[in-house]
């Protein structure tokens, strides 16, 4: 019944591609900060701006085995970005 209310709009705010994106930007975001703030290096942000992305499926996949969300994307954007994700997330928790 409440599928007739929900328009597509709706649906993408809570999907997953939708939540998955959002914290990729923030993800991005916090690593600029800190290489603004010389946390890290400047060119690892950029590589990771550059390189960060996620497959749903692989994100799947991945929570199969680690029954966490947040493990299981922070696992698969650092399959994509290489050595610099090491500086992805630093500092935070899930909750961020």
């Amino acid at each position: 019944m409440i599928e007739r209310y929900t328009t597509p709009q709706m649906k993408f705010i809570w999907s997953d591609q939708n939540r998955f994106s959002k914290w990729l930007d923030i993800e991005i975001l916090a690593c600029e900060a800190m290489a603004h703030l010389r946390m890290i290096p400047p060119a690892a942000a950029s590589r990771i701006r550059r390189k960060a992305k996620f497959d749903l499926k692989r994100i799947a996949k991945i929570e199969e085995k680690t029954k966490h969300d947040v493990i299981a994307f922070l696992t698969n954007v650092a399959e994509h970005v290489g050595p610099e994700s090491k500086y992805i997330h630093s500092g935070m928790t899930s909750s961020d």
